[in-house]
């Protein structure tokens, strides 16, 4: 099974479940390889998270890393900018994020977010490391503080896109990536299907989000880095391509949005 190379553009391993799950992050990195699944970023959500993931994965040269404060978690802690940017300088990480708004959930927080966002913007030029951006609800906004704030000079990636052609369409226009999840196999997601058959493949990614939103046949159960597999196999029946294709392409895309060497 592992006859391919495929990228986990997305998942967060220090949330996996170590308790009663998987023995520890050692086996969640196996079970992936055994499946094609070579290299992985590991997204921070929190500022006080980072140094915990960079111990769980420090051993794990095929793990790189992101840094930043995801839209749903802008209260857990005063925001800091000189600690994410001193956070960003490490190696390790090759992009700030996820970052982004979220109106669904926490619409109470939206200035608090926007000023968030801004700030991870101007860390992601400032260290030249391109954005993850989370987006629900938010289309307009995200684009618009995207776009005023010149993320196009660090670029970055839509990533669990579930958004409408009109808004892929200008991400791609500003040189950002688009990242497929689990949600691409579910039977209701016709919509998503067909924007993505209009997305260029050198502007793909495939990911996970795990431990959340495992493809079909996981649906509903804890997913991991391993079940990236399927995102891919199903995105390149999507776009006639072969599995091969679509696991050298994203691998390609992945290294060149986030200057990995492998």
């Amino acid at each position: 099974m592992n006859d391919l190379f495929i990228i986990d553009s997305h998942c967060h391993l220090d949330s996996l479940d170590y308790e009663t799950r998987h023995k520890n992050v050692d086996e969640v990195i196996e079970n992936a390889k055994a499946r094609g699944v070579q290299r992985f970023i590991s997204i921070c959500t929190t500022l006080g998270s980072f140094e915990n993931m960079k111990k769980l994965t420090a051993h794990r040269p095929e793990v790189s890393l992101s840094c930043g404060v995801h839209p749903l978690n802008v209260e857990d802690e005063p925001f800091d900018y000189a600690r994410l940017l001193e956070s960003a300088k490490d190696p390790r990480v090759v992009a700030i994020g996820e970052t982004g708004l979220d109106y669904h959930y926490t619409p109470e927080t939206k200035e608090l977010q926007q000023s968030i966002f801004q700030q991870q913007i101007h860390i992601a030029n400032e260290v030249n490391k391109p954005l993850v951006i989370h987006t629900r609800s938010a289309r307009e906004d995200t684009m618009q503080l995207l776009i005023e704030n010149n993320a196009e000079k660090c670029g970055g990636v839509l990533h669990c896109f579930t958004e409408d052609w009109n808004m892929a369409k200008r991400a791609l226009d500003i040189g950002f990536y688009i990242s497929i999840s689990g949600i691409i196999t579910f039977k209701n997601a016709e919509d998503l299907r067909e924007v993505v058959k209009k997305v260029p493949l050198d502007r793909l990614l495939v990911e996970t989000d795990s431990p959340y939103l495992a493809p079909i046949p996981y649906r509903g159960k804890p997913n991991q880095p391993a079940y990236v597999r399927e995102v891919c196999e199903y995105l390149a029946t999507l776009k006639g391509v072969s599995v091969e294709e679509m696991a050298q392409t994203t691998t390609q895309n992945v290294q060149r949005l986030f200057k990995l060497t492998v």
